[in-house]
């Protein structure tokens, strides 16, 4: 079955670890969109935050962002499928993150807010300088965040929370899912954890995009490699994983392509969508 949907997650699957886009993977996005191919970039990050190279091309206009709180058409300049947290779920789960050794921050309003005390520790916390940069870039410092979004009264795209403990990492991505069962909690990079509304996934919202576009979940084809990628993969018709995903995604997929450093997404869209 040919594929009429491409999804794609960014860091860890279309960008290489230096944050840099392999020129193949450009040719694979312009010659699957020459096919009539809709190109569609999913992603933790909110729109503003996505490459330059994937927000100017005529061939891109819809785009799935804060993990699938967003589904949005650039052309109209319209949120086509919403789905965020309630204010009082994210300063419950807030009040619980004070109790860790964690930095967190959110989106709201399509930006990032951070408190500013953990704003100034976040260069020395972060290992990745690629996130360094995004945060400092796309985050603007308040007093006190819990405080800031009382104030404001608003709901929030997504959470974060960034650990310098890998084992209470992990015990927090295992706890969490029960401690709040009305959200969605993912990872993508190693050192974070990702929380979204329960319905706010990459995968809910390929399939609300199927819809609207009129096309059938099995003509989709999706790429990633965290786990805020996983129901992604599986609701696609063609669900690869980068050969660098976490365990979870490679079990799930349908196929396994090269790393991010690799191209692995070009060669994957080679063999899926351009044979």
């Amino acid at each position: 079955m040919s594929i009429k949907l491409l999804c794609f997650d960014l860091d860890g699957t279309f960008l290489d670890d230096r944050k840099n886009i392999p020129p193949e993977n450009i040719r694979a996005l312009e010659q699957a969109a020459a096919r009539g191919v809709w190109i569609v970039p999913a992603t933790g990050r909110i729109y503003t935050g996505l490459p330059a190279a994937l927000r100017d091309p005529a061939y891109m206009r819809w785009y799935i962002t804060v993990n699938g709180a967003y589904v949005y058409d650039a052309v109209e300049d319209r949120t086509a499928v919403r789905s965020e947290i309630p204010l009082d779920v994210a300063l419950r789960f807030y009040e619980y993150a004070d109790t860790l050794d964690v930095l967190y921050d959110c989106y709201q309003d399509n930006w990032g807010f951070m408190t500013a005390d953990m704003l100034k520790i976040a260069a020395r916390r972060i290992p990745d300088p690629g996130i360094r940069k995004l945060i400092v870039d796309l985050r603007t410092p308040v007093p006190e965040l819990k405080e800031y979004l009382r104030e404001k009264g608003e709901p929030l795209q997504k959470l974060q929370l960034y650990f310098e403990d890998m084992d209470l990492r992990a015990r927090e991505l295992r706890e969490l899912p029960e401690r709040f069962p009305e959200l969605s909690i993912s990872s993508s990079v190693p050192f974070n954890i990702e929380i979204n509304a329960k319905t706010a996934t990459k995968g809910h919202a390929l399939l609300k995009l199927c819809e609207i576009l009129g096309i059938r979940p099995e003509e989709s084809m999706a790429l990633g490699d965290g786990t805020n990628d996983l129901d992604m993969i599986r609701n696609a018709g063609v669900g690869v994983a980068m050969a660098n995903a976490e365990p979870t995604l490679l079990a799930a997929a349908d196929y396994v392509t090269a790393g991010n450093n690799e191209a692995g997404f070009a060669k994957a869209v080679e063999k899926f969508v351009l044979c």
